[in-house]
Formats: structure tokens, sequence, C-alpha cells
């Protein structure tokens, strides 16, 4: 069995990741290394921001708990609204922009496979695909 606490295990550690840009913070409870087939994050998505995110090698869904925001599907050329409450599943490798509303969105994301821990966005908005072996 696992269990983690948000303030005592993950804040200040290196599973506690902050965007170059500081649109976003991503506390990892759960990598790759924990061996369970799936990765487990929560993400603090900053007001006002917008990123640009292509999960070309992870399917990813996000629930979201707190706060608003929207994300924009690029190829449909839609806009979801996003608030507590709310999920979506990137299944289709979806390129989007995920935009923060009017106050910090905190989002729960399960992505598959497992994220290590050490990706970071490149410049196509992937996260390459790392593996432990």
């Amino acid at each position: 069995m696992i269990v983690r606490n948000l303030d005592q295990d993950i804040l200040g550690t290196d599973r506690e990741v902050e965007a170059e840009n500081g649109n976003w913070v991503s506390r990892r409870l759960v990598l790759a290394d924990d061996r369970v087939g799936f990765s487990f994050h929560d993400t603090i998505i900053r007001a006002g921001t917008e990123t640009y995110i292509h999960y070309a090698n992870h399917i990813e869904a996000v629930y979201c708990v707190a706060g608003n925001g929207e994300i924009y599907d690029i190829e449909a050329g839609t806009t979801h609204p996003i608030r507590d409450g709310m999920m979506y599943l990137l299944n289709n490798h979806d390129r989007h922009y995920l935009r923060g509303g009017t106050e910090d969105m905190r989002l729960i994301c399960v992505f598959n496979p497992p994220l290590t821990g050490a990706e970071v966005h490149d410049e196509n908005g992937h996260y390459p695909l790392l593996t432990l072996d």
C-alpha cells in the first residue's frame, strides 16, 4: 500500500514541479517508479495563463476540483469551460490550449503511460515518453 500526504510528502520535494514560465505547478503523488501503470497528479493552473499542450505519447484524464478556466480544442475549434466538477479526457492525443480563468484552477490528473517525474514540455507541447527500464 502507498500512502502519501500532499503537505508532508510532496510539497517542497522533487515531486513538486513548477513550469518554467510559472503557468502551473504539478504535485506528483504517483509516478512510474511506483509501478502501478499510471501516474496521478494534483495540478494548479494559475489564473490568467495560457499553455499549449499536445500529449502525443500519453493519455490524460483531468478532473477539476476548484477554480475555473477553459480548454480550447485546436482541431475542433471549440472551447469548453472548466470548473469544479468538470472532467475532460485527452483520449486522441488532442492538441489544446489550457487557460487559467479568474482564479487558480486545481486539477486532478491521471497519465497513462505514467510519467517518471523528469518530463518537461518540449517546444511542441509534448512530454517525451520516458521509461524506467
